[in-house]
């Protein structure tokens, strides 16, 4: 690590001070503060999750003091703070207490059991000194964590007094606040295993309650990352990485940092001893966990020009994200199935729920993927019962976009070329350089490898709202494509919430909305018989031939109301993908180059 040897590091501690209130005390020691008066603030979001958090809002208390005397604090907004005036050469230490009680991957949760903190939600930036290097104290809790251990990729501190050992409390270093708010930390009593690939040690770490079959997990695990560094070449970009899985009975989701990535997933979702087959829940874990190590070239370093650097202090909008959301998305389910992890069947279903998620979505003839992610910071990540009406998601659209290019690639030069070779372009044009993609990059990057034709599509493709050929594309490769009906539910066109009777979405132009249905309503019966669930309301629609009228009753807040509706067709919605056994010898060939040759 490089450090920046003109500037005193800034130092930091943290220490689970009130693990039973979930408060977190932060010492920030600024050695050469600006006398006339130090800035310090918060970020107000987090990189990767494309959402206003406010993080400032979890800060309880905070004190200003030198060696000498307390000094005032003036709030200038709602995430900084300005010092008085202090005389020159003293240092200046910030005392601050946070509530960590946020069980996600994003920000910091504390309690008697763990520890885990995002350094972007605790550790507050010292204005015009971010580029100083950083040195922080991670300390155990003063009673109840004698077992407590620290899982974290902050370089240990070595050389200086007090530096951390391995997995241990104590002094580690960071060379800017960038990369101090870049590894997050666990802490607390948890499984610990490792694997090698690339010649890199990768870490798991597992918090929460489980029963998780470690050495399968490794091994599957080590299979996927060894594909993702040959993909863009080794070394990988990191010392060493760690796998943070949080183990929950209900919850999913994923962050990617530069070394590391922290997780939350079911703890049903994890390989248990004995475990057979390979169970939709377990896929799910490992999409995620390849989903997130990709980010570590597609994201984290091969990166928009509008994140280099990132501003923390407001919105960084631009228009890539379905190439570093969607392109990521398309490759994390793909990297299992070339590293051999699941089957070409397995992989084919995964892709089949992806497209029909698409279809299931009218708002992709409203909104375009580049649209979409200029938005995420105001749709995507705010979501609400129209959202399906009126957006599309950059991660799925983006990665079936992802899908037809490679499909493209391959069949124009004989699968001599493919995604693959448009990813390690941008390895080594962008990520490697450390220069951010300008926002027409990705189409130039295209163009050099499949024509400017292609890269015209693309960009048609990416600023517009047709759909995707999919089917033709995927025939090509001897892949059957059929499509059909979910259930007689969806032709109310509504979405139930749950297991309840709840609407959670009425579609746009369907039947339920012309007859007055909302959102939010809760049916109770259809023609006088009581309607439980989708399955109940299933049966009686199933009864009914489309354009015959039925009599739903529904609550809307407390008030009982009728609506007369005409069921429609059930929409053909739901894609099922095989493999097509009577291909020819070409094709199978261009469809073993796409997804390998495994039929698990």
């Amino acid at each position: 690590m490089r450090l920046n040897t003109d500037m005193s590091p800034i130092h930091y501690a943290i220490r689970p001070s009130r693990p039973e209130a979930h408060l977190f005390e932060v010492r920030c020691t600024v050695p050469e503060p600006d006398p006339d008066g130090q800035r310090f603030s918060l970020p107000v979001w987090i990189p990767g999750s494309y959402m206003i958090r406010e993080f400032a809002r979890h800060i309880v208390s905070l004190k200003a003091e030198t060696p000498a005397r307390a000094v005032a604090l003036d709030k200038l907004d709602k995430h900084t703070w300005q010092a008085a005036k202090i005389p020159r050469g003293q240092p200046l230490t910030l005392i601050y207490e946070i509530y960590a009680w946020d069980l996600s991957v994003r920000a910091a949760h504390l309690d008697r059991t763990h520890g885990f903190f995002n350094g972007s939600s605790v550790f507050l930036a010292v204005e015009n000194q971010t580029d100083a290097p950083c040195l922080v104290d991670i300390q155990p809790p003063a009673s109840g964590g004698e077992s407590w251990r620290v899982a974290t990729t902050l370089p240990t501190a070595e050389g200086e007094p007090g530096a951390a050992a391995a997995y241990g409390f104590g002094l580690h270093r960071a060379a800017d606040y960038d990369e101090l708010i870049d590894h997050p930390v666990e802490m607390g009593v948890f499984t610990l295993e490792h694997f090698e690939a690339g010649g890199v040690r990768h870490d798991i770490v597992l918090s929460g309650r489980h029963d998780c079959d470690t050495a399968r997990l490794k091994a599957d695990l080590a299979r996927v990352c060894q594909w993702q560094i040959d993909l863009f070449g080794a070394p990988p970009p990191m010392e060493r990485y760690l796998f943070l899985t949080q183990a929950v009975d209900e919850g999913y989701g994923g962050l990617e940092h530069r070394a590391s990535t922290a997780l939350i997933a079911r703890r049903d979702d994890l390989p248990h001893p004995g475990m057979e087959g390979l169970p939709d829940g377990y896929k799910t874990y490992l999409g995620l966990c390849s989903h997130e190590y990709f980010h570590t070239w597609n994201v984290k370093r091969i990166k928009p020009a509008a994140f280099s650097p990132h501003d923390l202090a407001r919105e960084n909008h631009t228009r890539l994200l379905w190439a570093f959301e969607g392109i990521t998305s398309y490759y994390d389910d793909l990297a299992l199935a070339r590293a051999g992890v699941i089957g070409i069947d397995d992989y084919l279903g995964l892709l089949a729920k992806t497209v029909s998620s698409l279809l299931k979505t009218p708002g992709r003839r409203r909104q375009s993927v580049a649209a979409s992610s200029f938005d995420a910071w105001t749709h995507y990540y705010r979501q609400d019962e129209n959202s399906p009406n009126a957006t599309v998601s950059y991660y799925v659209k983006g990665g079936l976009i992802a899908l037809a290019l490679d499909l493209q690639l391959r069949a124009a030069s004989e699968g001599s070329r493919s995604l693959d070779d448009v990813m390690r372009a941008l390895w080594r044009r962008y990520g490697l350089e450390g220069v951010g993609v300008p926002e027409d990059g990705i189409f130039a990057v295209v163009g050099d490898i499949g024509g400017a034709g292609l890269a015209r599509w693309l960009r048609r493709t990416v600023e517009g709202t047709g759909e995707l050929p999919l089917a033709k594309l995927l025939k090509s490769f001897g892949v059957h494509w059929q499509a059909e009906a979910a259930s007689q539910t969806s032709a109310l066109g509504i979405k139930l919430a749950g297991c309840g009777a709840r609407i959670a979405v009425v579609y746009d132009d369907s039947p339920a909305q012309k007859a007055g249905l909302s959102a939010g309503d809760v049916l109770v019966a259809a023609d006088g018989l009581r309607v439980d669930d989708a399955d109940s309301l299933a049966k009686l629609l199933g009864r009914r031939r489309a354009g015959e009228r039925m009599e739903i009753h529904a609550f809307r807040r407390d008030e009982l109301m009728r609506f007369e509706v005409e069921p429609g067709l059930a929409p053909m919605d739901t894609v099922k993908l095989r493999v097509d056994e009577r291909a020819g010898r070409a094709t199978e060939k261009l469809r073993q180059g796409w997804l390998g040759a495994s039929r698990m």
